[in-house]
């Protein structure tokens, strides 16, 4: 683990107080002790380091302090606050901070969990679900009550162990309509270089007759120091049908590019495709 993701309403006046899962995953994963240091991700998306300052076994509650030490913690590998850095939290070398999207056509969910899971590990900011011509019925359903919770967990497990600064989010199920006009709102004109800056939009596509070039694309655009949004379509197990790649391309201005690898599973795609779009615009600056 890199942080500790600290829920709204658990912090108060520089406490922290844990019980539940939170308890047990402090005590009986970490086996944390009173006076550990342990960095941790606030609401707001300071991270912090906070001291034990109590274990009560019989309340099974934890509560830490937090502190502006930035001794050791007992947290693992790379520490979070690297990963800040690393992923351009203000900047790196001058380069702009990339807010990634994911427009994951929905395969089976237990093949979704797992590209949220992965997709969050990457950094990437908002995954919209959408309910595609190949996908099943039942996939969407399966986003709904319990599930959602389910998903909310693996995105905060996946961040801790990561280290993650970006508050992945998955919206609610949409058509494929309301997915492009989602990410027109969000770029104000979808692919026009505006105040805010540049938006650049991919669509894998299994066809390999499709013109579309990620570097060039990439390049045109002004890369890392111009890029502020990005986002990729990838398919379920069926892909994504030639219809749906065309209204991509003409309503929401994303670009169709094929890989030339392997035939890849959908998940494998998504891992992959966001990837290589990060790789090509950051440019080596990671």
């Amino acid at each position: 683990m890199r942080q500790f993701i600290v829920e709204k309403g658990k912090e108060k006046n520089g406490l922290i107080q844990l019980e539940g899962k939170d308890y047990r995953y402090l005590r009986q994963v970490l086996r944390v002790r009173a006076g550990d240091m342990v960095s941790v991700r606030l609401p707001s998306g300071d991270l912090k380091n906070a001291t034990v300052a109590s274990v009560d076994e019989s309340a099974r509650r934890v509560i830490l302090q937090v502190c502006a030490d930035t001794g050791r913690t007992i947290t693992r590998g790379v520490q979070a606050g690297e990963v800040d850095v690393a992923a351009g939290s203000g900047g790196v070398n001058g380069a702009a901070v990339v807010e990634y999207w994911l427009f994951q056509f929905l395969p089976r969910p237990q093949k979704f969990e797992l590209i949220v899971r992965q997709a969050t590990e990457c950094g990437v900011s908002v995954i919209v679900p959408v309910a595609g011509e190949y996908s099943e019925k039942s996939s969407v359903a399966s986003l709904q009550g319990a599930k959602k919770e389910r998903l909310e967990r693996i995105i905060k497990e996946a961040r801790q162990q990561s280290g993650s600064p970006v508050d992945t989010q998955v919206l609610e199920p949409v058509p494929l309509e309301k997915a492009i006009e989602l990410w027109n709102e969000a770029c104000g004109a979808a692919g026009v270089e505006n105040a805010d800056g540049t938006s650049v939009g991919f669509v894998l596509s299994e066809r390999d007759d499709c013109s579309g070039n990620l570097r060039a694309t990439v390049q045109k655009a002004g890369g890392i120091k111009k890029i502020k949004k990005a986002a990729i379509a990838v398919g379920s197990e069926g892909g994504i049908s030639p219809e749906e790649v065309k209204l991509l391309e003409e309503k929401g201005l994303f670009v169709p590019v094929h890989f030339a690898v392997n035939i890849l599973r959908c998940e494998t795609a998504a891992l992959y495709g966001i990837a290589a779009v990060q790789s090509e615009i950051q440019g080596g600056v990671i």
